[in-house]
């Protein structure tokens, strides 16, 4: 007789300063399905960045490499931002003429990511652990006006259907 085993898998909080649970494997394995192209060494490193920098200023980094991988189709650029700008959150990217922040690296650009997030999670009594390095960190008035994915839209993207965009990548990540 065949039995069915149905696997529970933790849920990820949609909570931008909720604690993420994905691994840096889990993340790359995530990641490679979306990107079979990518050096998957590279992105093991890379996920590990978002999990340390996410950690250092209490930012889910379930929720931040997910944004990243929206915002960059999965590191495949093609708008206005590219690779060498290390700019994975579209930070200041608005038209030609204002193509985006530009960071020395990738870490930095990772920081400046997360940096954004915890301006747009937290109120103003919560200050950053890191210098900040994200230009436009003192921009998001009021600071703390999105809290969860889903206060991301229309407010850190004029798209009104990017938290649920961003809620499909999670539901795909729960699945690693």
């Amino acid at each position: 007789m065949a039995s069915c085993v149905s696997i529970r898998r933790p849920k990820i909080s949609r909570s931008l300063t909720g604690h993420g649970i994905k691994t840096a494997e889990q993340l790359a394995d995530f990641f490679m399905v979306n990107n079979p192209d990518a050096d998957r060494e590279h992105i093991v490193q890379f996920a590990q960045m978002y999990i340390d920098e996410a950690n250092a200023e209490g930012i889910n980094s379930d929720c931040a490499f997910v944004q990243m991988c929206h915002e960059t189709g999965f590191l495949t650029f093609g708008n206005l931002v590219v690779p060498e700008m290390h700019n994975y959150c579209g930070l200041g990217a608005i038209n030609e003429e204002q193509r985006g922040e530009v960071f020395e690296t990738e870490q930095l650009g990772i920081r400046a990511h997360i940096q954004h997030l915890h301006a747009y999670a937290t109120t103003a009594d919560v200050q950053l652990v890191n210098e900040c390095i994200d230009r436009r960190y003192r921009y998001v008035n009021p600071r703390g006006k999105s809290r969860t994915i889903e206060g991301l839209a229309g407010t850190w993207a004029a798209d009104k259907m990017y938290s649920e965009k961003l809620e499909n990548l999670i539901r795909r990540l729960e699945m690693f």
